[in-house]
């Protein structure tokens, strides 16, 4: 072998180390994607990342109620006779999550990775509900507020 191919062949390395540990690094600095949660009526479904998160995580008492104003959420309709079905990833489930009604605790905490409800309920006075739409979050944690998932339940006119 030549001194030149040599040369060659050790930029070639070089070069492609340095290719991977750049890409590597990017990689790196990428946030990772929060868990999700999905929410099931019927046929039609929504899932979603956290509206807040923090990794698994305690997040602070003013970062939660930002979240709970947040006003950019997925929102999906709801007949009052069918049956809500709420999925969480492993990870949320983990921790024990709680369903949450305009900010109030409607379930008790689970480590379940499903839960139901009827639809009734989102829409009843009796829970909190007021009008046609309603804000349900999903909590993560059973002490400290892990992360939160919002969606708007929007009462169909059918």
């Amino acid at each position: 072998m030549t001194t030149m191919q040599s040369v060659v062949r050790r930029r070639r390395a070089v070069a492609a180390a340095g290719a991977v540990s750049a890409g590597l690094l990017v990689l790196s600095a990428c946030e990772k994607p929060s868990p999700i949660a999905t929410i099931t009526v019927g046929t039609s479904s929504v899932n979603s990342e956290a509206t807040c998160y923090n990794d698994g995580n305690a997040l602070d008492t003013a970062s939660l109620a930002k979240c709970l104003k947040d006003t950019d959420i997925k929102s999906i309709t709801v007949d009052p006779d069918e049956t809500v079905r709420f999925g969480v990833d492993p990870k949320i489930a983990d921790s024990g999550w709680t369903i949450l009604m305009n900010g109030q605790p409607l379930t008790d905490s689970s480590k379940k990775t499903y839960r139901t409800i009827p639809g009734s309920v989102f829409f009843n006075a009796q829970y909190g509900a007021q009008g046609n739409s309603t804000l349900v979050s999903v909590k993560q944690g059973e002490k400290d507020v892990q992360g939160l998932w919002s969606f708007k339940l929007k009462k169909s006119s059918s």
